[in-house]
């Protein structure tokens, strides 16, 4: 009797498979139809040894590839949809190979299939045997399978899902700027890699004041890092030439933008970063180059809006002063690529030549940029007399003359163009230069490049040692 119920129940666990009711156990190493897989890995190229390893994974990547090798030169689909999304509210009729280009309506499908048929290998082989180009005079009717996707997130707009689904039929259709963001997230959804992929490089060509935030914030959100880096990127080399003229401060709090420029209203004897509100922003503002504020009313400015610990700009202000009785020597700075005074030019299409003159301690430099032809460039930096000056007042006024015949200088010279999606970069080696006032001393070592890109971004970095 035991011997029977055992037997009884070994009987209920087995599986009927395949056309010819082929029956195996399921605690065995594949609990399907052995044939069936065996044609359908076929069919796919698939290693049958890996798939019976892997029972219970569908290798999507193979299906996929097989509709993409077949269709991808076939003509648009005119015939009759044979797949039904139901989405945001709509239903999208769609065909099969289209289908098989996102991972995500890729399984979907297989999951429908297979909930809609006892047999969903069988199904699976009968289907690719349909759509192979070979034998498109043979193929019947396929039956409608419905689909249902839900998006929660807030980017994916109808027009921009409707703009990606378009993508599965059309590689060239166009993204519009205000619908990228909207087209990456459904990309992102439908794990539609070639399409995320064209979003990416269209939001890095067209990062400007107005989308940085919200470019940035999508990188980090589908941790895209080539757009995160390619906006960080950006806003180094921007920041100063051009956020710094077009912030949007509609972004930021009223009532916080209010409380950080009006900061009287914090009591006098404690600033905005030494406040429970300020103490997270300290070690961002602690990287600030604030020994490049050389300006006296730019420093009591500064501390009239009571941001900054009074600390702080007295070390600066101490600095200044040693620098003056020292004739000029940084003795507080050492490293030129993390203390360096930094000035820059941007030199853009119409420029063929551009200058601009800087002060320091007593010392005037005139930085400079020169275009030869269509795609060669040189820069340098030069010192001159504060006699020579075009407008010595706008310049020096209220600021000190240094009357030292020789300045010893290290410097460095560097500039980096933006082209076809890559930054070029180049620069001097670091550079010990003592710069006097005649012709042979004047001028630095010339930073010469070649480069389609435009514009041309070029910073002079450089620190008094002691001398």
């Amino acid at each position: 009797m035991i011997m029977s119920n055992t037997q009884h129940k070994a009987r209920l666990e087995r599986r009927v498979a395949g056309s010819t009711n082929r029956w195996r156990l399921p605690k065995q190493p594949f609990s399907g139809d052995l044939l069936s897989l065996s044609q359908m890995c076929k069919a796919l190229s698939i290693d049958f040894e890996e798939a019976l390893r892997n029972p219970d994974r569908l290798c999507m990547s193979q299906i996929q590839k097989f509709f993409c090798e077949n269709f991808k030169k076939k003509d648009i689909q005119s015939g009759e949809a044979d797949v039904i999304l139901e989405c945001l509210g709509f239903k999208w009729e769609l065909h099969q190979p289209q289908v098989f280009q996102s991972e995500t309506l890729a399984k979907l499908y297989l999951k429908a299939l297979a909930q809609g048929t006892t047999h969903p290998l069988r199904e699976l082989e009968e289907l690719l045997r349909a759509q192979s180009p070979k034998k498109t005079k043979e193929k019947s009717p396929a039956k409608r399978i419905i689909i249902s996707l839900k998006i929660n997130d807030p980017l994916v707009t109808k027009v921009a899902f409707a703009t990606a689904l378009k993508n599965l039929y059309m590689s060239e259709v166009e993204i519009n700027l205000e619908d990228v963001l909207g087209v990456l997230a459904s990309a992102h959804i439908l794990q539609f890699r070639g399409l995320f992929q064209r979003c990416v490089d269209v939001m890095i060509a067209r990062l400007m004041p107005s989308t940085i935030k919200k470019f940035y914030e999508a990188g980090c959100k589908y941790k895209e890092e080539q757009l995160t880096t390619g906006c960080e990127k950006w806003l180094e080399m921007n920041l100063v030439p051009l956020v710094g003229m077009q912030i949007h401060l509609h972004k930021i709090p009223q009532d916080l933008l209010h409380k950080v420029l009006k900061s009287p209203s914090f009591p006098e004897n404690c600033c905005f970063l030494d406040r429970d509100i300020g103490q997270s922003l300290r070690p961002l503002f602690l990287c600030l180059r604030l020994h490049g504020i050389t300006k006296g009313k730019d420093l009591e400015v500064l501390r009239h809006i009571n941001f900054f610990p009074e600390s702080w700009l007295d070390q600066v202000t101490a600095n200044h002063y040693h620098a003056l009785e020292n004739g000029g020597d940084m003795v507080h700075l050492k490293d030129l690529n993390t203390q360096a005074v930094r000035f820059g030019l941007l030199f853009n299409q119409e420029n063929t030549t551009y200058s601009k003159t800087i002060a320091l301690y007593g010392f005037f430099f005139k930085i400079k940029g020169l275009k030869h032809d269509t795609t060669s460039y040189s820069f340098y930096m030069q010192r001159i007399k504060h006699t020579d000056l075009e407008s010595p007042s706008a310049v020096y006024e209220h600021n000190p003359v240094s009357l030292r015949a020789a300045r010893l200088v290290k410097y460095e010279i560097r500039a980096e163009a933006l082209v076809d999606g890559k930054w070029q970069e180049f620069r001097t080696n670091q550079i010990k230069q003592k710069f006097g006032l005649t012709t042979s001393s004047c001028k630095s070592h010339t930073l010469k490049i070649q480069t389609v890109g435009i514009p041309i971004y070029v910073s002079f970095a450089f620190i008094f040692p002691a001398s």
